[in-house]
């Protein structure tokens, strides 16, 4: 988010908004819509579905933006809101995945985490992603991609840093299995650069 607004502007945006200026809103969502829809493209798996959760996250955060208070940082308080809208929409997603499967036991559709959009990840890295839990892919997401600092995740999730720290650990550990072996099969390719960023 180069382009994005440093806090104090940020703050400034958001007490004109809360007081009425509703037209600044424009300026949040032009700093915010690519990150948001990186974040959700990566959560969700999904081009479609992630272009609608930034659509459904950005009005949220405009009808909530009188609650929010300069007492956490506003990106953390807009992840969190995606955080929780991605997190309806998979477990809806889940479900409705088990109700079809009782009308059609013979077909076996491939999850989302399996369909994961190929100009993201790497097929190793979408593989180790797939055996992570949502919370661990969240995190790692968040931590790497979106390269949050533990402070940060920490205001996001409501985690404390020194916890976030060991979790990262056992989730690096965990990718890092399945890479090698993913990779030990096709190339004996040198580790993926998203090891050192964590």
């Amino acid at each position: 988010m180069s382009n994005s607004p440093d806090n104090k502007e940020l703050e400034e945006w958001i007490a004109a908004i809360q007081q009425g200026d509703t037209g600044r809103y424009a300026l949040i969502v032009a700093a915010f819509q690519q990150p948001m829809y990186r974040y959700c493209c990566r959560l969700l798996a999904n081009r479609q579905d992630a272009e609608d959760a930034v659509q459904d996250v950005l009005v949220k955060a405009y009808q909530s933006i009188h609650r929010y208070k300069p007492t956490v940082h506003f990106s953390a308080w807009l992840y969190r809101i995606a955080y929780n809208h991605c997190l309806n929409l998979l477990r809806r997603r889940r479900l409705h995945r088990q109700v079809m499967r009782i009308f059609r036991p013979e077909t076996v559709a491939a999850s989302p985490e399996q369909e994961l959009d190929a100009l993201l990840y790497k097929p190793s890295l979408a593989a180790a992603l797939s055996r992570l839990s949502l919370e661990e892919r969240n995190l790692l997401i968040l931590r790497v991609f979106e390269e949050k600092s533990y402070e940060e995740l920490s205001e996001i999730l409501k985690i404390t840093p020194n916890a976030l720290n060991k979790r990262m650990a056992r989730i690096k550990k965990k990718v890092k299995l399945v890479m090698e072996s993913e990779e030990e099969e096709q190339w004996n390719e040198p580790q993926s650069a998203m090891n050192t960023k964590i």
